[in-house]
């Protein structure tokens, strides 16, 4: 009985966590929305922020709250927000980590049978309905990590043009590739939904008081992050050119997804990976030439970055910065990044 029962729930190519995950969002989803999750659908001008007039109100506002906030707090002392801070950090990475496996658990039995290509580049393959919902949903993340940047000013912490950038520009990316159809997504958004996970689980403890010795390899991760996805955006999109425009060039064959958003995903990533690299070829140069230990400066890294992260571009992607103030020997203060 005990074997019988262990081989039900034995992980699978179809079901690698052992057991179906999505029947359980489904009815989750249900529950709040009053309708499945498999009966979703994306409709352009009728689903919420489906519009490019609703993306832009929610960017315009993000961007008076948090600079109109900062210069209402600048004759007010800042506030701590300890609580609310960790609460915040540890539902998004519960969020990202539920989006990453319900992703996993849709992608794994196409890659499997089928092969990258067919899920980077055929609808069949990465634009199911139950990966739009989770599109979707990773999406809507996006505007409650705009967040993030609240807590830095009502913390009266320094709000960088990374920061800043990166929060507004993961968004309108993420609703580029929404509207476009593009199937390759899904691979900026996973890896994007991993950093998450790593990070958000950093800043929670790191508000706990707990000290985690890793936190450096969090900014690598995040370049690592963008190396990755260019890749993957640059093959679909020369791949859809050469074989729309210029067949006779060598090309892999037709690839899903509009013109636009192949544009938007290569220009907004590729700024991501020359911004992050940028701060962190200068940061490090900076502490190097400082003479500081290498182990104390990747620490001051890390947390100066995190007021820059992507947050998950979806490719979705996004990373969080922080910023460190005092003496080279004194305490470090952690900023909030989006």
């Amino acid at each position: 009985m005990a074997l019988e029962f262990l081989q039900d729930y034995r992980p699978t190519i179809d079901r690698p966590f052992g057991i179906q995950l999505w029947p359980i969002f489904d009815k989750a989803f249900e529950y709040v929305m009053g309708y499945p999750a498999s009966q979703f659908e994306f409709v352009r001008g009728e689903t919420p922020f489906s519009t490019i007039e609703s993306t832009g109100v929610m960017l315009v506002a993000y961007y008076i709250i948090i600079f109109g906030g900062r210069e209402i707090m600048k004759s007010r002392p800042a506030l701590k927000l300890n609580t609310l801070f960790m609460i915040h950090n540890l539902y998004l990475t519960l969020i990202s980590g539920t989006l990453l496996a319900l992703f996993i658990e849709q992608l794994l039995p196409t890659i499997w049978r089928n092969g990258v290509f067919y899920a980077i580049c055929d609808y069949n393959g990465g634009w199911t309905q139950p990966l739009i919902i989770i599109y979707y949903l990773n999406y809507l993340t996006k505007y409650l990590e705009l967040i993030d940047t609240v807590f830095l000013f009502l913390k009266k912490k320094p709000l960088t043009f990374l920061h800043t950038y990166h929060h507004g520009a993961t968004a309108l990316l993420c609703y580029t590739q929404l509207i476009g159809l593009t199937a390759v997504q899904w691979v900026p958004i996973t890896i994007n939904l991993l950093v998450h996970v790593v990070m958000y689980w950093y800043y929670f403890q790191s508000a706990r008081g707990v000290r985690i010795w890793w936190k450096e390899w969090i900014t690598r991760l995040q370049i690592l992050q963008f190396v990755i996805d260019l890749g993957f955006i640059y093959f679909a999109s020369y791949t859809y050119f050469t074989s729309t425009y210029f067949p006779w060039m060598p090309n892999a064959g037709q690839c899903a997804g509009e013109e636009f958003a192949a544009f938007a995903g290569m220009i907004i990533i590729t700024s991501y990976l020359v911004l992050f690299i940028s701060f962190y070829i200068a940061t490090y140069n900076k502490t190097s030439k400082a003479g500081r230990p290498r182990r104390n400066t990747g620490r001051q890294s890390l947390i100066e970055m995190r007021n820059a992260e992507i947050p998950a571009v979806g490719s979705a992607v996004g990373e969080k910065n922080a910023t460190t103030t005092g003496r080279s020997n004194g305490p470090v203060t952690r900023s909030r990044k989006a």
